[in-house]
């Protein structure tokens, strides 16, 4: 990867996560309390619909786009491990990867596909709703870190590259 096109992908890698750690950060810091004071059926459809309109282009191509680019980033990295910056570039990589796509994949995603079967009108929705909130809100400011962290290493990086 020459100087110029490893500039141009961690700029793009830094400008994806802080992308990716604002949305989170939106759910994390407003939304999901928000969603956990309306009545629970509505709060639960809200969120099943929250759930299906994020499988969207713009939004998983920022999200997972990020990922290869950090991939990219990795293996430059690694095959440069001597220029400074480098460490900086697999840092915000492995952060990214791990704390938001691995976490996303692992806690986020299963949680929601439970709340797609639920039924919100259901004797248990309550019950359900309140661990939904709690656990999948926990993950999410993991992965809000993990981004924000991320991008400031890319943005380090940036600075010595």
């Amino acid at each position: 990867m020459t100087e110029r096109v490893l500039s141009i992908v961690t700029l793009v890698s830094a400008l994806g996560c802080g992308l990716i750690a604002g949305a989170f950060f939106a759910f994390s810091s407003f939304v999901m309390g928000a969603l956990a004071r309306l009545p629970v059926p509505q709060g639960i459809a809200a969120m099943q619909s929250i759930n299906i309109v994020v499988i969207n282009p713009i939004f998983l191509g920022v999200m997972f786009g990020t990922a290869v680019a950090c991939i990219g980033l990795t293996v430059a990295a690694l095959s440069r491990w001597q220029v400074p910056g480098s460490a900086y570039l697999l840092a915000g990589s492995v952060i990214y990867l791990a704390g938001t796509i691995l976490v996303t994949m692992l806690c986020n995603v299963p949680r929601n596909n439970v709340l797609a079967a639920l039924d919100p009108t259901s004797a248990d929705a309550a019950a359900q709703w309140s661990a939904y909130v709690a656990g999948w809100t926990g993950w999410n400011h993991v992965r809000a870190v993990a981004a924000c962290v991320a991008a400031g290493l890319f943005t380090l990086a940036m600075r010595v590259i």
